[in-house]
């Protein structure tokens, strides 16, 4: 079914579709729409999901724990300084293998104040044992959703799983996105059925207790197995997808790669604007490509170095700082790939872009691949730290 929806609204819909048992929230611009509109369905009986409106972030992700290890399936959704008021209950949700699901409405976190878009949010949690799925558009964050359930509680996976877009520019922009029937999302989620959790009176465990020297290594070793076995569910699942709904997910996506000899990496909603321009450049004769990455949790590096390998440069956009003096988040990340994969013949440059919401448009883009152009004759890559659109004094 055709309908047109924004972002925030197509996961509050995939969401109503799912009917979990709990949903705990806490309102933050601009991921605010998501737990209004579903508890509208909660209101009208759409759902019989247990809303809980708490008094911060940190209470919203702490609900959703108890809610996860007491058997229940969870969801919530944040942004920004959301996600960083939450941090601590963070790494427990995923230190604990609870399948919680939450959207995360990319906005720059403080300080200086800004609601606008940018990826510091999720970039902060890279590391904290969540999946990441990240949405180019609405139709992509609706999709992401019906899956996530599949993929975080799978017995080999068990791991919480955030699904990333950007604020105010995928999450209120309105576009046509195809709805799929109540019936074949419930049939295609499935029932929760945990294997271990609190109310099970047959099986007592105990969640979170104190895991000194003994033990919290080993338990740190099961969430990186958790992570690696991810990769294939991830694609199971995705084929699964496809087959039911007959849409196409993988760890990322290949944009005219196939002769490419410069090319864009990037996330999210920039996929559109640097796809018009790849469009432009290859009607010119310019073999430029882009791949947008979907799953940044669990990395595809050795997908990603294998499909890098044939271009000759590549730049690496990042809509979040690393703050380190060598590069974005994501710029290390493929680097690192590309050398462990012995790939190492691919000049790659770091461009940090759009904080705090700052426009990025075709022309930034077009200028992005003109650098690409002279730096795949150059014999070595000079100032591969660089920032995009930022004004100079």
């Amino acid at each position: 079914m055709k309908e047109r929806l924004s972002g925030n609204e197509a996961v509050a819909t995939a969401m109503k579709q799912i009917n979990p048992d709990v949903v705990a929230a806490f309102p933050i611009t601009p991921s605010t729409e998501i737990p209004q509109y579903f508890s509208t369905f909660v209101n009208n009986g759409t759902v019989d999901t247990e809303f809980i409106p708490v008094e911060s972030e940190h209470s919203t992700m702490s609900a959703c724990i108890g809610a996860e290890a007491a058997g229940c399936r969870a969801m919530t959704a944040t942004s920004s300084n959301g996600v960083s008021l939450m941090w601590e209950m963070i790494y427990i949700a995923s230190s604990l293998r609870l399948p919680i699901v939450m959207t995360v409405v990319n906005r720059a976190v403080s300080g200086p104040l800004n609601i606008h878009n940018d990826h510091s949010d999720s970039m902060g949690c890279r590391d904290s044992g969540w999946i990441q799925l990240y949405s180019e558009t609405n139709q992509e964050a609706y999709d992401n959703m019906l899956m996530a359930n599949r993929i975080a509680e799978h017995p080999d996976v068990k791991l919480p799983v955030m699904i990333c877009m950007d604020g105010f520019i995928t999450s209120h922009a309105i576009e046509n996105i195809e709805l799929e029937s109540d019936e074949k999302v419930k049939k295609f989620v499935g029932e929760y059925k945990p294997k271990d959790y609190l109310l099970n009176s047959k099986k007592p465990i105990s969640v979170g207790p104190l895991d000194l020297q003994s033990y919290l290594f080993e338990h740190k070793k099961q969430q990186s197995v958790a992570m690696v076995n991810a990769q294939k569910v991830i694609i199971e699942v995705a084929e699964e997808f496809k087959k039911t709904f007959g849409r196409e997910y993988g760890f990322f996506e290949n944009y005219k790669m196939k002769d490419a000899e410069i090319a864009i990496v990037v996330l999210n909603s920039t996929a559109g604007t640097a796809k018009a321009v790849v469009d432009d450049l290859r009607k010119k004769g310019i073999k430029a490509g882009l791949i947008k990455i979907r799953v940044f949790r669990p990395f595809p590096a050795s997908q990603l170095a294998k499909d890098l390998r044939n271009c000759k440069a590549v730049a690496i956009l990042d809509k979040a700082d690393g703050l380190n003096a060598a590069g974005g988040p994501v710029f290390t990340e493929v680097t690192s790939a590309l050398y462990s994969n012995n790939v190492k013949d691919v000049k790659a440059v770091s461009y940090i872009y759009g904080i705090g919401g700052r426009d990025v448009k075709t022309d930034d883009i077009k200028k992005v691949y003109q650098d690409l152009a002279k730096i795949k004759d150059q014999s070595t890559v000079r100032n591969p730290y660089r920032h995009l659109g930022v004004r100079e004094e």
